[in-house]
This record gives structure tokens, sequence and C-alpha cells, in this order.
């Protein structure tokens, strides 16, 4: 998700989300950016077409890596991800601060200083009480669904509920205008990687009641919105009062992006290897697996961009629906689900590779290991043992996408054999993770997926099953799991010094946690796109999206 977390939706550039982690691939670029730079020439405008709208253009409701990618445009935080190929789009660096943070109090208090000539679109300067407004939205219970971060790390009363309910969070201080301290639970080393995450940005004080920014944000970043009709199109064009002096991250070459929504995704493989017209100016997701075989031809070639994008696509089981709630049928579904017949449901090799473990590769630390390899004797067995011999109905939820619906039916084949009945249930791709991270409407099961926030095993672990940490809406434990061994290993981890250790640790975490069987870890897929034969700048990020990172993509002419 990272639904984030939340795995993305299609709307994001990539076809999972939020974030791969250090230690990538970097993937391939294409267009002249070898080193992840933005050449081109400033001004035109970039083409994006996706299959479907973004989930929010609110940052503390939208949280998956296709918009967070796209809130980069729009948005600047204190911190952010740097913007390059591999290792350099997975650094955190100052954004709208002179710094990455002064920790104090033993990491549980942190200072951060604004930058100077930093201002609003409407030309308002961007001030600390701004910041903190922006941070204290996170709390609202309509509109803080998004990245959780701030509820976890921030210290904050427990009937506190934002900004528009409760007023000001004492925690937060301002004590000049350029000047915010947080105040911490307890404490957090890597604070600095927390706030580059979407939910921490800027806003004038009293502003986005009532879904507002869901229409109509107010851009601090490079770009705002000039126009925007939900499901069909978004035009950006240049934030007049953003200065390149303060961001050295956004090389902002573009005049405007136009972003077309609701289209077939074959039809966009179809315009991307045409290149006609705009659309040599363009750039799109990941292409469907029907077009996998023709971009080998050698005139797609130096268009293509392929690269892991550090997630891990999995269904998540419902424990608290019968008879999800007996481990030992968890555990059976595990055995009996086919995941090489569910990687060539998604498309085949080209796009994806089975899944074992609950972190992805790219995780530094990760164990290699594999609890549940393929085994429908075993599962029929503790199916018996469960005493369900005869089978059952699970209701899996899915977007209506092709890649998705390939899985979706791959598990349903597996696990029919077994005398499980598997309904596909169908929901719209731009609410499908607000529907299932809000646990009084989930079903049996869901097709989703997990990307890490930033280049830490801390990001992948907990928020998927500390128990403590199952809301009413926003909810990124779908299993619902709450497991008293479990939430007392998260704390002993996060309280560790020692990163890799930390990381090794939590590796050792992720084979306890698949003991109980909360999810069936399925594939972790692959970002293959074909860009317009004038764009420059084109990578695949590996920090927060798997998709071309936005920030620096621009034209090679753009007179044309």
């Amino acid at each position: 998700m990272r639904r984030s977390a939340a795995l993305a939706s299609v709307a994001m550039l990539t076809t999972l989300g939020l974030a791969a982690c250090g230690g990538g691939g970097g993937g391939t670029s294409a267009s002249g950016s070898g080193t992840g730079s933005a050449a081109g020439a400033a001004g035109g405008t970039v083409h994006v077409l996706l299959t479907a709208d973004y989930s929010h253009l609110d940052p503390v409701r939208g949280w998956d890596g296709g918009v967070n990618n796209f809130y980069r445009l729009i948005y600047r935080g204190l911190t952010t991800f740097g913007a390059g190929k591999g290792a350099e789009g997975t650094k955190i660096v100052p954004d709208l601060a002179t710094s990455t943070g002064t920790p104090s109090d033993d990491n549980k208090t942190w200072t951060f200083t604004l930058k100077d000539d930093i201002l609003f679109e409407d030309g308002t300067p961007i001030t600390s009480e701004a910041m903190k407004f922006g941070v204290e939205r996170a709390w609202d219970p309509e509109a803080g669904i998004g990245s959780p971060y701030a509820k976890l790390l921030i210290d904050a009363p427990k009937d506190y509920k934002g900004p528009y309910v409760s007023g000001d969070l004492d925690t937060i201080e301002t004590p000049d205008a350029k000047t915010i301290v947080f105040h911490l639970k307890k404490p957090f080393a890597d604070f600095a990687s927390a706030l580059a995450q979407p939910n921490f940005v800027p806003f004038p004080k009293g502003t986005g009641a009532a879904a507002a920014f869901d229409t109509k944000p107010i851009a601090s970043g490079p770009y705002k919105v000039e126009s925007y009709q939900r499901g069909t199109k978004l035009k950006l064009v240049r934030n007049p009062h953003w200065k390149a002096s303060s961001d050295t991250v956004r090389a902002a070459k573009p005049d405007s992006f136009e972003f077309t929504f609701g289209l077939d995704g074959a039809t966009i493989d179809e315009r991307m290897l045409a290149g006609q017209g705009a659309d040599k100016n363009a750039i799109a997701g990941a292409i469907q697996p029907a077009t996998v075989a023709r971009i080998q031809a050698p005139q797609y070639k130096d268009r293509t961009l392929s690269t892991y994008m550090g997630c891990t696509t999995y269904m998540s089981l419902n424990t608290t629906k019968k008879p999800l709630d007996d481990v030992r049928v968890r555990q059976a579904v595990n055995y009996a689900v086919d995941k090489d017949s569910v990687v060539a449901g998604d498309g085949g090799a080209v796009l994806a590779t089975k899944a074992t473990a609950i972190q992805p590769p790219t995780i530094v630390g990760r164990a290699d290991y594999e609890a549940y390899p393929f085994d429908q004797a075993k599962a029929k067995q503790l199916f018996a043992e469960a005493g369900l011999s005869g089978g059952f109905d699970l209701t899996l939820d899915v977007r209506p996408v092709a890649r998705q619906q390939g899985m979706a039916v791959a598990i349903q084949e597996s696990l029919k054999p077994l005398g499980v009945n598997v309904k596909i249930n169908n929901i719209d791709t731009s609410t499908f993770y607000e529907v299932i991270g809000t646990p009084a409407r989930q079903h049996d099961a869901a097709l989703t997926g997990w990307c890490p926030d930033w280049s830490s095993g801390a990001t992948f672990l907990p928020p998927l099953f500390d128990g403590r940490n199952i809301f009413e809406k926003g909810n990124s434990n779908l299993a619902q799991i709450n497991d008293k061994a479990i939430n007392e290993r998260i704390d002993e981890i996060a309280a560790m010094t020692d990163v890799d250790a930390a990381n090794a640790a939590y590796g050792e975490l992720d084979k306890q946690i698949m003991e109980k069987a909360p999810i069936v870890p399925l594939l972790y897929e692959k970002n293959v796109t074909v860009v317009g034969e004038n764009i420059a700048g084109a990578y695949l990020n590996d920090s927060y999206s798997g998709g071309i990172d936005l920030v620096s993509v621009g034209l090679k002419d753009a007179s044309k």
C-alpha cells in the first residue's frame, strides 16, 4: 500500500506503491539520465497517462506510491528523499529545513530551523506555525487516514483530534517563526526519515477543512493545481513563488504537467509504443503483461525502464473473521496457494518473482527463508485438523485491474481443490485502500501490498503487524493481528541503537510473524514502463514509489 502502506493504486506510476528501500538495483534510466540528473531543457508540458485517478490530493488523506510521488511536485516538507538514481534517491535530505534536524534528550526531542524565502503559492511565508498546523492535521479523525508516523511518533494526548477539533498540540512547539520543536513519545533516531512522509507538509493555519485540499490544494512546491476534474484531468502549472534557490531536490524543468486519468491500460501501451504527437512528451505506468513481448523490439530499448520495486504483494488474512481466526486455517491457506501460478497471473517472470518472506530482498537485514512451500497435501491436513474438511467461503477484496485480477483468479484456482470457494470482490481503484483500511468494511482477505517508507526494516513490519495500531480508518494492519509476543518484540527492536542489529532482528521477526500466518506473501513485483522519445531525466525511483521520479523528469526539446 504502502496502502500504503498501502500498496499503491494503478494511478501510481507503478502497479505497487510507496517506496522501494535502499539497496535496490536502482533500475535503468532513459533519455540521457544515466546519473539520474534532470537532463533536458526548461519549458514545455509533460503528459502523464494513467488508468485511475490519484487517491487524494490532500496529503493527510493519501498515502500510496503513486500519489506520494505526485505530492513532491506540489508540496514540500522539512525533509524529503533526494533526487537521483539508486542510492541518491534513498537519501534523506533537508527540504524546507536547513538540516535534517538537531536531536536532544536522547533523540526524544527534535529541533528544525526553516530556510529563508520559502512561500506558499499565494506568496504567504511558510512559517513554523504553518508547519505545525500541517502536521497536526494528521490527527483529524476524518482527514488523517494517510501515513501513521505522526501519530505513532509524536507525543499527543490520547483524545487529541487534530487542529479543527482540539486546537493546538502543545508537544509541537514554535518558539519563533523559523523554529519548530517536536517532542516524541520515545527516542527515535531516524525521525528525519519519518518527516519525509507526505503528511508532514505545511498549510496556512485554519485552512483545509471539509476535504478542501482534495480539490484545491495550497502548494508549497514548484507547481500548483490550475484545474482538476476528478477521474478525468489534472493540470499543474508553475508556482510563481517557489524559488529554486531554496530547493536542491526538484529540478522543475517543465512549465506544466497534464495528467489524464481513466484510460484503459492497453490503450496507454498502444499510445506509448506509437509515440505520436503529444505522446512523445508522455510518461505512463507499468505496461500490461500482453505488451511485454513487444517491447523487446530494438526500437524501444532506449525508451524502456525496468527495476524491482522493492515491495511485497501479499494477501492479507483477516484474523477476526471465522475460520481465519484459527492459525491452522491461515497456515493451510499459505501452503495451498501456488505462488508460481500467481506470478503467471501477474504477467510472468519479466514482471515479478515469487515471494517467500514478508520483506522483499531489497530490505537490509532481511532473512532469506520460505515458511510455507507449496504443499496442498499439508494444507488439506491442516484444514482437517481445524474441522474444515468440507471447505469454506472466502471473500477476497481486489482492484479491477488486469494484473490484480490475474493474481486473484490464480488464488481462486489454487484454493478450489481444497473446497475453499473464493469470491472475488472488486473495489474501485481510487477508493480501494480507503475501504480495506476501514476494519468495519473489510472482508475475509485483500490482495494488496506494502513498500517500505524508507531504507529500514522498521517501516515494513511494525506498520503491518503491531496490534496496538489498529485504527478505525486508515488502518494498515489489515490482518488485525494483535499478538503480545510480536508487539513486545517490536518494542525491543525499536529500542536498539545499532541500526544493523535492529535490521537483522527485523529479519528474524519476519519469521516469528509468519508462524502466525497473518498474510500470504505472494510476489515481488517489477516495474517495466516505456517513455516518450522526447522525455528527459526519467529514471525509476527506489525510495518511495518505484515509479518515474516526477521531480526530475522533463523534455529534451521543450519546443516540440
